[in-house]
C-alpha cells in the first residue's frame, strides 16, 4: 500500500452474489472497467472470493468483492458457499445478480433473507438483460421489483455484454452505499478530544514488533486527526517518555491528553501525571469501529475466568510473529498474572475468526484497525448471539494494569460501566 492509498478497512466493500453462471464475474468486471475476474460458461469458475480495491465516483474508495456461486455443489462446493457467506461480514453494499432468462429462485431469495438479517443494504441487477429482452415471454424485471418482500429495493436491467445498465448500475450502487453511510460516519479516531491549540503526546514503541520505516494505522490517524482539529502532536518512544514528561512538567506544559500503544501502558501511567487524561489507540479505535462500550462490558469476564476456561485472542491482521508478540505472548502473560489461572489460549488471524464460540468463556479482540467496520460488528455480534464476552487488546490491557476507568473517562458515556480488577 502507497503513503497515498486508502487503506481496506477505510473503503466501503460492496460484494456482488448470486448463483453460478449468473453473471457475477461478467458484471465486476463490467463495472470496475477491468479483467478482474475470470469468466467462463462453466459453472463454478469463481472458486474463491475475489478483491478489488478502486475508486467508484461518486463513493469514493472501494473494495470490489466477486464471491463464487451461492449454489455451489459437492464437498469443495460446500466450502466456497461458506466463503461466500463469510463474506457478507465485511459487506457494505450487496449486489444480487439474477440471470435475467431464469428469474429468481428459492437461492436468491435466501440470499435476499441474509442482507435483510443482517441489515446489509443492497439493489438487485436483472443481467442478461438482452437475452431476457429477446425471450420475451420470460421473468420480467419489473414484476420483481413490485415485489412486497423486497421492500422497495432498486432492481436494475443490465447487461455485461452490451453495457447496457451498467452507468446506472454503478451510480445507485454509490447511491445506495452513500445512504447507509449517513448513519454510520464517524468523526474520526480523535473526534471530540482535542480542540485548537491543544496539545496531545503519542507514545509509540520502537520495539522488535514494530513495522520497519513506518508506524501503524491508528498512530497515523491520530497524527492527522490531531492535525485536521488544529492542535499539536507531540510524539515519542516509551524509553523517552520520562524525559518528556519531566520537560512539559518543568515548563508547566502539561499536555491535553496522552495516547499510549496499549502494551505500554504499565509503564506509561507510571509517568504520566494523574491529572493528565490518559488512553491508547486500541481504545480509541474500539470507539471509531463502535463497539467501547461491548468492550468495556467484555473486560469484566477476565475477573471471571476459572482452571480450564478456553480465552480466544483473535487479530484482525497478518504478521510475523516475533519473540515478545502481543497476541500470543504479552496478553497470555498478563491474563495468568492477573487471574492465576491456568487458562487454555487460542489465536486467528486475518480473515479467519470462528463461527462457533460457545467453547470460549471471552473473546479478546484487536482493535480492528485493518478490518471494515462491519467485519467488526459482525464479529462482535456473532460473539453475543452465542453468550461470550467481548472485548479488545487496549481495554483488556487498561483493566489488567489497574487504569481502566481512567483511561476511558474522557468518555462520560461510559461512566459506571467500567470495573478495574
Amino acid at each position: 500500500m502507497g503513503l497515498n492509498d486508502t487503506p481496506s478497512a477505510e473503503r466501503v466493500h460492496i460484494g456482488f452474489f448470486g448463483r453460478r453462471n449468473a453473471g457475477k464475474s461478467s458484471l465486476v468486471n463490467a463495472v470496475t472497467g477491468q479483467e478482474l475476474s475470470v469468466v467462463s460458461p462453466v459453472k463454478g469458475t469463481t472458486t474463491d472470493p475475489v478483491y478489488k480495491s478502486m475508486e467508484l465516483l461518486p463513493l469514493g474508495p472501494v473494495v470490489i468483492m466477486d464471491t463464487p456461486g451461492s449454489d455451489d455443489e459437492g464437498e469443495l462446493g460446500e466450502l466456497r458457499v461458506k466463503k461466500t457467506a463469510e463474506t457478507l461480514g465485511r459487506t457494505d453494499c450487496a449486489v444480487l445478480v439474477v440471470d435475467g432468462e431464469r428469474g429468481m429462485t428459492d437461492r436468491e431469495w435466501e440470499l435476499v433473507r441474509m442482507f435483510q438479517e443482517r441489515k446489509i443494504p443492497f439493489l438487485v441487477a436483472w443481467n442478461k438483460a438482452d437475452l431476457a429482452n429477446e425471450a420475451g415471454d420470460g421473468p420480467k424485471a419489473e414484476s420483481l421489483a413490485s415485489d412486497p418482500r423486497l421492500g422497495g429495493t432498486p432492481v436494475l436491467g443490465v447487461s455485461a455484454v452490451t453495457g447496457a445498465g451498467i452507468r446506472e448500475l454503478k451510480e445507485k450502487i454509490a447511491e445506495t452505499a452513500l445512504k447507509d453511510r449517513e448513519g454510520r460516519e464517524n468523526k474520526g479516531l480523535l473526534g471530540g478530544l482535542l480542540t485548537q491549540g491543544q496539545t496531545a503526546v503519542l507514545v509509540i514503541p520502537i520495539d522488535e514488533s514494530a513495522p520497519k520505516g513506518r508506524i501503524i494505522l491508528p498512530q497515523q490517524q491520530a497524527i492527522r486527526d490531531i492535525l485536521d482539529s488544529g492542535a499539536f502532536a507531540i510524539t515519542t518512544r516509551d524509553t523517552e517518555l520520562g524525559e518528556l514528561m519531566e520537560k512539559l512538567i518543568r515548563t508547566s506544559s502539561l499536555p491535553d491528553l496522552v495516547i499510549t500503544d496499549s502494551q505500554a501502558f504499565g509503564k506509561v501511567k507510571d509517568l504520566v501525571p494523574r491529572e493528565v487524561p490518559l488512553t491508547s489507540f486500541s481504545i480509541l479505535m474500539a470507539r471509531y469501529k463502535g463497539f467501547l462500550t461491548d468492550a468495556v462490558r467484555g473486560a469484566a469476564a477476565i475477573r471471571k475466568l476459572r482452571d480450564g476456561d478456553r480465552v480466544l485472542i483473535s487479530e484482525g491482521c497478518t504478521h510475523h510473529r516475533q519473540c515478545n508478540d502481543i497476541g500470543t505472548v504479552k496478553i497470555p502473560r498478563l491474563l495468568k498474572k492477573t487471574t492465576g489461572k491456568d487458562l487454555e489460549i487460542s489465536t486467528s488471524s486475518g480473515r479467519e475468526f470462528p463461527e462457533d464460540l460457545s467453547p470460549f468463556r471471552l473473546v479478546i479482540h484487536c482493535g480492528g484497525c485493518m478490518l471494515n467496520e462491519r467485519e467488526v460488528e459482525f464479529r462482535r455480534d456473532r460473539a453475543k448471539a452465542q453468550g461470550v464476552p467481548f472485548t479488545n487488546y487496549g481495554i483488556a490491557l487498561a483493566g489488567m494494569n489497574g487504569i481502566l476507568g481512567r483511561s476511558i473517562e474522557m468518555f462520560p458515556e461510559l461512566k459506571g460501566i467500567s470495573q478495574e480488577f
